[in-house]
This record gives structure tokens, sequence and C-alpha cells, in this order.
């Protein structure tokens, strides 16, 4: 047993007062860009609870920059090469409770190893979603993933505030007036065009054709993977379309979200990243679908897929390629539908 940590607790219970003061959390989700830009509601509703605990976060180190710059935490603790050192550092922080809002193998293995901590895991409805994607039987609940979160530290006293999601730029990383084309500084659509998987992104000729029917200025989003495509949607008219996958942090790439008159996205980290600005989004829908409760959170938003599609979902997260070889729900989504939308918003935009 850990004396020290006994004897700390025997004294919080002496005050009520002092017990929420001192007290410690770490929330873990290690991956990935989306997932952990949905957990911040989660974040700043227990700050507000136990406004003088310490809260730290464990992520992958990859995806750490997302929440570095959260006010909320109070440290930002990375996933090691080496699992043992995790739970070196997690056993050495001596913590009151432990949030897992990820819940895999390797979190199952710190609450079997670290026994004494009170452990709070995440139900994911994996079965749920497997009976889904292959029987094409829907018995999810109608319930945002981020409501879920928040169910998994309702015991700790938190509740959802309903502020939705947040995400913070350092200064260091906004993006600076020189940094995209005078052509763009007045107003701009933001298209993130990439994702994880293939068959969550709309194909390159389907995205052209959205862009050069755009009339008003494009930033095309994405990363390094994703700038030959963008150079090739951005050829029809470079002036009017700017690639800039690849060529900004996350951050900075999230900055350009932020500043944009709307976004359009495919179910992806982006889509999330332009929720926590409260942004009108167009959301694409391939493989996956808005039923895994992953829709823009508390923000407007619209949804463009191609409905009564059998196959649909045919995956949780989705795959290279389809499997069935015809990629309908990508194929035939309506481009003049999501162009028609985007100058309506563009128009109330302007207007305001």
């Amino acid at each position: 047993m850990n004396f020290k940590k006994f004897y700390n607790k025997i004294w919080d219970r002496s005050s009520p007062a002092t017990e929420n003061n001192y007290l410690k959390f770490l929330i873990i989700r290690f991956s990935s860009i989306g997932d952990i830009v949905l957990t911040t509601p989660v974040i700043r509703c227990l700050r507000e609870k136990y406004p003088q605990a310490t809260i730290h976060y464990l992520t992958k180190k990859k995806f750490a920059g997302i929440v570095q710059s959260n006010p909320y935490l109070d440290k930002v603790l990375l996933l090691e090469d080496h699992f043992d050192k995790t739970i070196q550092e997690i056993e050495n922080e001596e913590y009151d409770h432990i949030i897992d809002l990820h819940h895999n193998l390797r979190t199952l293995r710190i609450k079997n190893l670290i026994r004494d901590i009170p452990f709070y895991s995440f139900n994911k409805l994996n079965i749920k979603k497997w009976i889904y994607t292959n029987f094409k039987i829907n018995r999810m609940p109608p319930v945002h993933i981020v409501d879920r979160y928040m169910a998994t530290v309702q015991k700790l006293g938190v509740v959802n505030d309903g502020l939705g999601l947040d995400y913070f730029i350092p200064e260091s990383e906004k993006v600076k007036e020189g940094d995209i084309p005078f052509s763009h500084l007045h107003g701009y659509v933001a298209v993130a065009i990439g994702a994880a998987h293939n068959t969550k992104k709309l194909p390159v000729e389907k995205l052209k054709e959205l862009v050069q029917k755009i009339n008003y200025p494009v930033i095309l989003l994405g990363g390094k993977e994703d700038f030959a495509n963008g150079e090739k949607i951005a050829d029809s008219d470079p002036i009017k379309i700017y690639n800039a996958c690849g060529k900004f942090s996350l951050n900075e790439s999230a900055d350009i979200v932020r500043n944009a008159k709307l976004v359009i996205s495919h179910d992806t980290g982006m889509m999330h990243i332009a929720a926590a600005f409260k942004k009108n989004i167009l959301s694409v829908w391939g493989n996956t679908v808005p039923s895994f409760g992953m829709t823009p959170y508390k923000t407007n938003y619209e949804v463009f897929q191609v409905n009564k599609l059998w196959c649909r979902p045919c995956s949780k997260t989705g795959f290279d390629k389809c499997p069935l070889g015809h990629f309908k729900c990508m194929n035939e989504q309506s481009i003049d539908a999501i162009v028609e939308s985007t100058q309506v918003n563009l128009g109330k935009e302007i207007k305001n």
C-alpha cells in the first residue's frame, strides 16, 4: 500500500472543502485527432466541478499538440514506446482517479496493474458497432459520443455544461497574413480533403468538380500525404484554389479553419476542430454513418450521404479501398447539392 497516499486520503476526509482541492485526475485518450478533440468537454467540465484539482492527460506524442495549450489541464503525459515506463510514470504521479476514454488493451493493462485507483472506463459499444457494420442492424443509441464520454464521469458528479468542444491554438502557431494568398485574406471556404482512410474521402475528381463549382476562394487542407492530390484539385484554378496540404502544422491548419467562412469536411478530425470553433460545416460521409454518434457537436452542420445504400456502414473506421469495388457511398454523392448549400451558407455569412 502507498502509505503517503493513504495518509493524504484520511487527511482529505477531515474537511469536505479540502477533499476536492487536492484530488488528482488522469484522463486517457491515446488517439486520434477527432477523438481527442471530442474529449475536451470532459476536461473542461471536470475542471468546473473540481477547480482546485490537478488534471493530467495521457496521449501519444504525435497528438500532444491538440491538448498541450488546454488551460484546463495541468500536464500532458506522453505514451512511451516502452509501455512499462508509462505505467511507472502513472504510479509515480499517485492519481486519485483515472478516467479511461480510450478503453483498449493498453488501458485495460493499466487498470489491471494499478488496482488501488478508481478507474472509469468509456463504453465503446463495439458489439453494437460490429452488429451494425456486419448485419446492418442499427442498435446504436441516439446519443452523441461526447455525451457518452460525459456519462463516464457522471459518478464523479461531473455534468455537461453544453458549451461544446474546445480547441486552443498557441499564439506562436497562429497563421500570419503573409502565410496565405492575398486573394484569400478577405474570406475563403476551407475544404478538408484528407481522412485516415480512403473510403472516408471523396475521389479526387469529385473534389475537383466541387471546388471548380464553388464561386468563392478555397483553401484545401490536409497532411503531407494529401499534397499531390491537392495539386491535382487546385490545378484547374490555382488563383481561386490554394493547396495548403502539408504546408502547415495541425494547429496552423486549425487556425485556417477558425478563420474560414465555411468548412467542408469528410468524417475526420478537421470536422471536429471546425465544430470546436462553432463553424458552419458541410459534412460528407462515405463508408461511416452519422448514427455512430460522431456528427459535428454543438454547431450548425448539414450531412451529405448516399441514403438507402445497403452496404453502409461497412466499417466503424474505414478501408484503403471499397470492399465491394464500386465505392457508391462517395461516387454517387451529389456535388451540385453540396455546391448549392455552400452558396446558400456563404450568402448568409457575407450578409452578416
